[in-house]
């Protein structure tokens, strides 16, 4: 076989060329399936078990950062483990775990294939953005009756798309929002009618899921990304047209919510929604009530009380991710999630402003972790699939920079 194809160029080179484009387009794949959880297991599970197989059978490489991730992520389960040993009876615990190694897989797996090619990171994102377009299309479509099944969309009269839950339906939401806003404050004007009719679709379904953490992770994600490109940028003139673009993507938003407001419906439960403290966070078995039950008994059983436990006695989740990991985890899985956590912070937070190609996809993920880590405190989320993938967003960025600096001390060397 000749070593060249028919236009002169290295058949290796052609072959490596067409694997790559393969490969980000089964990634691109993956990451849109995100959006689509009707049923369990979803077709992102079935997909991403497959896809992560073969590519491992095909030279999926995993760096230092990969193996550290895999091994927090792995002493995490481990401690599921544990805890599972204090049940007498078993229940659905094993494939609990089960799911719980899988996310920890695709973790690893967005590190792995980030570090081989950053240029991944732009196909992820708008691959997501797809996602949230259609699914949060359904959730309005839905949320309106405007298309056939639409009950399928909704619950409790709240838009939640190809989710099982609206409260997991809008923060899934928030990472497209938040990237399409940073191309609307600094973006080619000239691609402006399409960031931001794609951020008010986004906005709109983040809106009509009336999640009040999808509401919190939203604002508070936004001035984070406001006030981040402020304090970065050195140029008056970028810093005025911030402001301005900050301006024009907040009446935009106000008047989306004005116009959806008037609708039959809407502002009642918007009143409702809007309370800081509901019915079922108050009370003697309420969720902060819960907070404090758990904790003492985290104190009195170690090793936890068994995966799901909390909820089977209680009648309700922990609805607090910290409390989840020490009821589910045992204290094990709650020290490994903590130094994940931590890691994850420290180590994104020390390159967040170098400049880098990666360097814009990393500040809006980061930003909506720590969203998501304060959205942790009032829900239960280690079982979230982008909550996963958010972990491989900054870990790949970490793992890249350790590269790329590797590759500064290696040019000094010569």
């Amino acid at each position: 076989m000749s070593a060249v194809t028919v236009n002169g160029l290295p058949r290796s080179l052609v072959q490596a060329k067409s694997a790559s484009l393969i490969g980000s387009a089964a990634v691109a794949l993956g990451v849109f399936l995100l959006g689509f959880v009707i049923r369990e297991p979803a077709p992102y599970e079935v997909y991403m078990v497959g896809l992560i197989a073969v590519w491992s059978l095909f030279g999926l490489r995993l760096s230092l950062h990969a193996v550290v991730l895999l091994a927090l992520l792995v002493a995490f389960n481990i401690g599921g483990l544990l805890s599972m040993t204090t049940m007498g009876d078993l229940y659905e615990t094993p494939l609990f775990l089960a799911a719980s190694l899988f996310l920890a897989f695709t973790a690893v797996f967005f590190v792995a294939i980030l570090e081989a090619d950053h240029n991944r990171y732009r196909l992820i994102f708008m691959s997501w953005i797809a996602a949230a377009l259609v699914t949060g299309s359904l959730g309005i479509g839905g949320y309106f009756g405007v298309i056939p099944g639409a009950e399928m969309f909704t619950r409790y009269d709240r838009a939640m798309g190809a989710f099982q839950d609206p409260n997991v339906f809008g923060p899934f939401l928030a990472l497209p929002a938040v990237y399409l806003l940073y191309r609307i404050l600094t973006g080619n004007p000239l691609r402006m009618p399409f960031y931001a009719g794609a951020f008010v679709v986004i906005v709109a379904a983040i809106f009509l899921s009336f999640s009040r953490g999808a509401w919190g992770l939203f604002a508070a994600s936004s001035v984070l990304l406001t006030g981040s490109l402020f304090i970065q940028s050195t140029s008056s003139l970028f810093r005025l047209r911030l402001i301005l673009m900050a301006l024009l993507a907040s009446v935009l938003l106000v008047t989306a919510i004005v116009v959806v407001m008037q609708l039959p419906g809407v502002s009642d439960l918007l009143t409702t929604r809007a309370r800081l403290v509901q019915d079922y966070d108050a009370g003697h078995l309420g969720r902060f009530a819960r907070f404090g039950i758990g904790l003492q008994m985290a104190i009195e059983n170690p090793m936890g009380i068994g995966p799901l436990n909390f909820g089977r006695n209680l009648g309700e989740d922990t609805h607090n991710v910290w409390l989840s990991s020490l009821m589910n985890y045992s204290w094990l899985g709650f020290i490994s999630f903590v130094t994940l956590v931590v890691w994850t912070v420290a180590g994104g937070f020390r390159i967040l402003f170098r400049d880098r190609p990666w360097q814009p996809y990393l500040l809006c993920t980061y930003i909506v972790f720590l969203g998501h880590i304060a959205l942790g405190t009032v829900i239960d989320m280690d079982h979230w699939r982008h909550f996963y993938v958010l972990i491989g967003l900054i870990w790949g960025a970490m793992a890249l920079e350790s590269r790329h600096q590797r590759g500064l001390a290696a040019q000094k060397s010569t």
